[in-house]
């Protein structure tokens, strides 16, 4: 089979024509611009595209599908070719399910925690050496991709975007998915670019739910309302598991799981760490797997890139690296670090990079969200709003926004980074927080230059 991937480059996209070619196909690609990892990736498999740019001439009668990568835009050339010659062209999660419909799928909805959940889940599944699909948004340590496709395995475990699935389907991904076994982490308005309203916004995760296979399990997050009230609609069919956060203690800067009298040491930390792995255990056990398998592997999860990223330590400080950059994920992951490390002052640095997070009217969402810090630094970049057409907004607005006498706003690239270079950490952390890189931050660098 001829594959072609349009915006090959994507995060997801370049990982999926990966798990394509070692399945077998013949897949070729195009972008207007690949960047590493993505670059070399695609290179190491023989897959980059010799030339940035769209050829038309790349899509004949020889090729058998298209699949259209989310930044492709309507217009694309290749993709007018494509139609023009009747080829069938599917969204990354169209033929994602196209691949595993005959499989058991487990899907992992919410406005945040779905990255770790997902990435507990096939964490789980690995250290048990069960074969399965998968889908993630993240790198995961002991996975080479982010996404699997196989003949073989029987169970597929997919991270559930909210998201639209392409320029020409504006669905949000996770409808496309249609899973047996769904979890619900929580509702927290986002991507208000395409849900202008905070009901919109709900009803996608109601439609959600009603996608579930009949008689399959909706695992969710009992304490969010929103989640709450739209389970009631679920078809009866559906069997229901709420969950809560994990009993446990810290010790030492260290977290304990308590299970059945005994206390299990983890590697992550954070009242939210401690609902996901709640919600990943009752995934587990619907997927067949015992809790004493789940505790004995779950014990060794170092989380997922980018989520509560330990990027260098010493005695006395730590720098997290998270892609916090919702008003509850900040607020959530601020605490954690907190909570964790009470005895230690806590520097928090945030980016304003989403299209939600840079609206003037999504701003006051914000408030008291890094109030547990003991100095609180937000970060945006006029540059990035005028690139996203967005109108222009005032470092005194952010301010104001986020309250309190803790936050400051620099919105200079060069000021931020001369900032963070000459941070002193003794008795600190430092957490940076965003969906981007700060407009170029090396984190591993400023890593090592901060604790030597």
């Amino acid at each position: 089979m001829n594959i072609h991937l349009i915006a090959i480059g994507g995060a997801v996209m370049h990982n999926m024509a990966i798990a394509l070619h070692k399945k077998g196909y013949k897949v070729t690609g195009s972008d207007d611009e690949i960047f590493d990892p993505a670059k070399s990736r695609l290179a190491k498999h023989g897959i980059l595209p010799k030339e940035w740019g769209w050829f038309p001439d790349k899509i004949t009668k020889e090729t058998d599908l298209v699949i259209l990568g989310m930044h492709a835009r309507e217009d694309n050339p290749e993709l007018i070719k494509a139609r023009e010659l009747g080829i069938k062209t599917y969204s990354f999660p169209e033929y994602l399910y196209e691949q595993c419909k005959d499989k058991t799928r487990v899907v992992i909805g919410g406005s945040h925690g779905k990255t770790t959940i997902t990435s507990m889940v096939m964490h789980v599944l690995k250290t048990l050496n069960i074969d399965f699909d998968y889908m993630v948004g993240a790198q995961i340590e002991g996975f080479d991709t982010m996404v699997n496709l196989s003949s073989d395995s029987k169970l597929a475990v997919f991270e559930g975007d909210e998201y639209l699935a392409s320029a020409l389907d504006r669905r949000p991904k996770f409808h496309l998915y249609k899973p047996h076994i769904a979890l619900l982490s929580g509702i927290a308005w986002d991507h208000i670019n395409v849900f202008p309203t905070f009901d919109n916004y709900v009803e996608q995760f109601r439609i959600f739910i009603n996608k579930i296979e009949k008689n399959g399990s909706l695992v969710y997050f009992e304490d969010d309302e929103n989640i709450s009230s739209i389970v009631k609609e679920a078809d009866k069919s559906i069997k229901l598991f709420p969950y809560n956060t994990h009993a446990h203690i810290v010790k030492n800067n260290c977290t304990y799981l308590l299970h059945n009298g005994k206390e299990l040491a983890i590697e992550v930390f954070g009242e939210h760490n401690l609902q996901n792995i709640s919600g990943a255990r009752y995934v587990c056990k619907s997927i067949g797997i015992s809790d004493e398998d789940f505790y004995n592997a779950i014990s060794q999860f170092n989380g997922a890139a980018k989520r509560l990223q330990l990027l260098k330590k010493n005695d006395n400080s730590n720098i997290f690296l998270d892609f916090a950059h919702s008003p509850s994920k900040l607020k959530a992951t601020t605490k954690a670090v907190k909570q964790q490390f009470p005895e230690r002052k806590l520097i928090a640095c945030m980016e304003l990079h989403t299209f939600s997070s840079l609206n003037a009217g999504f701003l006051s969402q914000y408030n008291g969200s890094m109030a547990t810090a003991d100095k609180a630094i937000v970060y945006f970049n006029p540059d990035t709003i005028k690139h996203k057409r967005l109108a222009e907004i005032s470092d005194t607005q952010v301010r104001r926004a986020f309250g309190g006498n803790n936050v400051e706003v620099i919105t200079d690239a060069k000021e931020f980074k001369d900032f963070l270079m000459n941070l002193k950490l003794e008795d600190t952390n430092l957490l940076l927080m965003s969906s981007g890189n700060f407009s170029g931050i090396n984190f591993t660098e400023l890593a090592n230059h901060l604790i030597k």
